[in-house]
């Protein structure tokens, strides 16, 4: 949805309630779409919340509610979610993406295509998993990657998660294309952490989008800044 309606106006219903997909930029925050888009509604002064947080290095579908709507985002957020990326072997980092610097390199020189696979698929099914340390979960009224900066050490309760599918689209070590379908709550950080693990070796995520959301896909979202062009002329 990058095009605005120019021969018929947009017509937006925050204040009722008002369901917007966004393709979240890089380097931003969720929270940082949610602010601009308040503050593109102003003087309105309603609810706007997301549905499911994507971390700042990530892109893709990111839900939008306001008003009304804002009581839905616990069953938007409940949704199965689609995923795909770059998972990078033979490096490994603290936050298990590229927010921080390689910590420790490994040789991959002998692991096979064949292992590749083995490893993805040993991945599907029900699973528990650790949150990454640097995560914005809460503890003691804490984002937890703020302790995690501090050097400060959190031990997390293991997740009850489950991984519907986990396609390997294409192999260019050191990387690795995927494509993951699985349920709310998955830290495809870890999943990555954990493949260089189950390969004897170490791997880190270079790259994520949220390809879908329940039923909600990302080649309906809007391109953020036609979005708030988009509201700026609903407003006038």
């Amino acid at each position: 949805m990058t095009e605005l309606m120019t021969e018929e106006k947009k017509q937006f219903h925050f204040a009722e309630g008002q369901l917007l997909l966004v393709n979240k930029p890089y380097e931003w925050t969720s929270f940082d779409v949610v602010g601009k888009l308040r503050n593109t509604m102003k003087p309105l002064k309603i609810k706007v919340g997301h549905a499911g947080t994507l971390d700042p290095l990530a892109t893709g579908l990111l839900i939008i509610c306001t008003g009304k709507m804002t009581k839905q985002i616990d069953s938007f957020q409940a949704e199965d979610k689609e995923y795909t990326g770059i998972i990078t072997l033979g490096a490994t980092t603290p936050t298990f993406d590229l927010e921080s610097d390689i910590d420790q390199t490994f040789d991959i020189s002998t692991i096979t295509e064949e292992a590749i696979q083995h490893t993805a698929a040993s991945f599907v099914g029900e699973q528990e998993q650790y949150p990454p340390a640097h995560s914005a979960i809460k503890v003691d009224g804490e984002r937890v990657y703020e302790k995690a900066r501090r050097g400060e050490t959190v031990i997390l309760k293991p997740r009850q998660i489950t991984v519907h599918s986990f396609d390997i689209e294409k192999i260019e070590m050191p990387n690795i294309h995927f494509r993951i379908k699985c349920t709310k709550g998955t830290y495809i950080r870890s999943i990555a952490n954990d493949f260089g693990q189950r390969l004897k070796n170490g791997s880190h995520l270079s790259a994520l989008c949220r390809t879908k959301s329940g039923d909600f896909r990302l080649e309906d979202a809007w391109n953020l800044q036609d979005l708030i062009e988009a509201i700026k002329l609903d407003k006038q």
